[in-house]
């Protein structure tokens, strides 16, 4: 609604504003450069580049929310074969869309599904099982599966609680090493619980936490018994705990275009390269090359390049100046 009513267009319109405004001052420096006149004042030009770049930074900045409320929250679901990963996806949304079988690799290509829970959108990712293999395609669909894993918001990392504990840690070692704990939170499903009984569940998780604790992740660990759906409520609890909290992001201006999203870094980028030019007292056409480059960018999403003509009626209205 907010992008509807204008709230981007107003929010991109004010930084062309201010590209304007900078151009106009580096392009008429230019201009007198051989009079030795510099209309373009650096305080002027830092203040108006801090503002520029503050407000495209924090459009580019938005679209991760942006996307992921336009698309759903990535939840990578990943664990060896035969962990329950299908089990938990099929459970998750009431129908069988993945294969569950007890033959190891019968997942060997990301499979994903939509599903709202307490009013969000997740995009559920299930995936190959993690798992040393000579086979082709089994690698491919491991390839992908590590692919998700570092585009997911959260992973859930499902293990069998029937297999050696030290096998258990060397799969959750394996998944954790590949995770950014600053962007990424982790639900860790102990599965099978009821064929190791209380007490080995109880071992399983105890290691668990001693492992995970130190790393400073955001996590949960649940116990559960996938085929008799128990504690699928409490993975379903879980997930939202942990997941990045949308309700804020929703008020402000997000960017949702990918396209539009890659523009705006490129935008970030060059007038980075002006405020390094800036500092370092560079000369004025290669400050406003760097410049060019910026308006270039944005002009991709707006359509509206900044015309010489355009510069020249600025120049014109806020100097006096004769032609």
């Amino acid at each position: 609604m907010n992008q509807m009513r204008g709230g981007y267009s107003q929010e991109l319109a004010e930084i062309r504003s201010e590209l304007l405004e900078m151009a106009s001052l580096l392009e008429l420096e230019l201009d007198f450069s051989e009079e030795n006149v510099e209309f373009a004042d650096r305080s002027r030009l830092g203040d108006l580049l801090s503002r520029a770049s503050a407000r495209v930074s924090s459009l580019a900045g938005s679209f991760h929310a942006g996307n992921a409320i336009k698309n759903g929250i990535p939840v990578a679901i990943v664990g060896p074969p035969n962990a329950g990963k299908s089990t938990l996806l099929n459970a998750l949304l009431g129908d069988d869309r993945a294969i569950v079988s007890d033959i190891p690799g019968t997942t060997r290509d990301t499979i994903e599904e939509c599903f709202q829970l307490d009013g969000v959108m997740y995009r559920f990712i299930d995936t190959a099982g993690i798992h040393e293999t000579e086979q082709t395609i089994e690698r491919i669909g491991i390839e992908r599966t590590m692919k998700a894993i570092s585009a997911a918001d959260v992973v859930v990392l499902v293990l069998d609680s029937s297999s050696p504990v030290k096998s258990l840690a060397e799969q959750l070692s394996f998944v954790l090493s590949r995770l950014d704990p600053a962007h990424q939170s982790v639900v860790i499903v102990v599965n099978k619980v009821d064929l190791v009984g209380k007490t080995g569940a109880n071992k399983i998780v105890t290691m668990i936490n001693n492992y995970v604790l130190p790393l400073d992740f955001k996590y949960i660990v649940v116990e559960s018994s996938l085929t008799e759906l128990k504690g699928l409520d409490e993975i379903k609890k879980a997930i939202s705990s942990v997941s990045p909290q949308l309700s804020d992001a929703v008020d402000s201006t997000l960017v949702t275009n990918f396209r539009h999203f890659e523009a705006l870094t490129q935008t970030a980028a060059s007038l980075s390269r002006v405020r390094l030019g800036l500092h370092h007292s560079a000369p004025t056409d290669l400050l406003a090359e760097d410049l060019r480059s910026a308006i270039s960018s944005l002009s991709s999403i707006t359509g509206h390049s900044i015309t010489p003509d355009e510069i020249l009626g600025n120049i014109f209205s806020k100097f006096c100046i004769g032609k």
